[in-house]
């Protein structure tokens, strides 16, 4: 980030938190040098480079060169939705309820609730749906659909106990979360975790 920042601004940051530089380095064999102020790094006849090394306690390093992008960089324009009628796709309005009559009852209010507002798009509706109902019961629907009206028909048939296209149901089963065993380095072996699962409590 501190280098992406230094190209965006054009000035090479100081190097923190040291004092003198290491006595271990031969700093007169290179060109390498630690910046003790900041330093003025503007944009030139080719790219900006910066070498970036990220070495971490357990032994796992990364390293990457940045590259400045280039200035006349192509601008994707997204496409504009002539109205909330219009949708670049499917989409789907997923629901969860404790029961099935309560999925159908839901169904049921969001119908109604959409129905009532013309202005609404079939796309914003999928986006809350999925985004901001963020308990899941086990008695799921999605209702998928090219517009409003194949997705509110959709809504309707649940409401009322009947078949239409699009309608997926279903219920959810129980739900497995994963293990994480931290061991310390080097105390790893085959089948660690699988042993802990089965004779240690706090894992089952």
């Amino acid at each position: 980030i501190k280098m992406v920042q230094a190209m965006r601004h054009g000035v090479l940051p100081q190097t923190l938190n040291v004092d003198a530089p290491s006595s271990h380095v031969d700093w007169s064999a290179g060109a390498v040098e630690l910046l003790t102020e900041p330093r003025e790094w503007p944009a030139g006849s080719g790219p900006r480079r910066a070498g970036v090394s990220g070495f971490g306690i357990s032994g796992t390093n990364v390293h990457v060169i940045l590259e400045e992008p280039a200035e006349e960089a192509e601008v994707l324009e997204a496409p504009v939705l002539a109205g909330p009628e219009s949708s670049a796709g499917p989409v789907a309005w997923v629901l969860s309820a404790r029961s099935g009559a309560a999925l159908a009852a839901q169904a049921g209010r969001l119908a109604e609730f959409v129905a009532d507002r013309p202005e609404v798009a079939a796309g914003d509706v999928a986006l809350s749906l999925a985004v901001t109902r963020t308990t899941a019961f086990s008695h799921r629907l999605a209702v998928v659909g090219d517009d409003r009206e194949q997705l509110l028909a959709g809504l309707s048939a649940v409401a009322t106990g009947e078949e239409a296209p699009g309608v997926v149901r279903g219920v959810a089963g129980s739900v497995l979360r994963p293990v994480f065993v931290f061991a310390g380095q080097g105390a790893q072996w085959v089948g660690m975790g699988l042993r802990l699962w089965e004779q240690e409590p706090v894992f089952a």
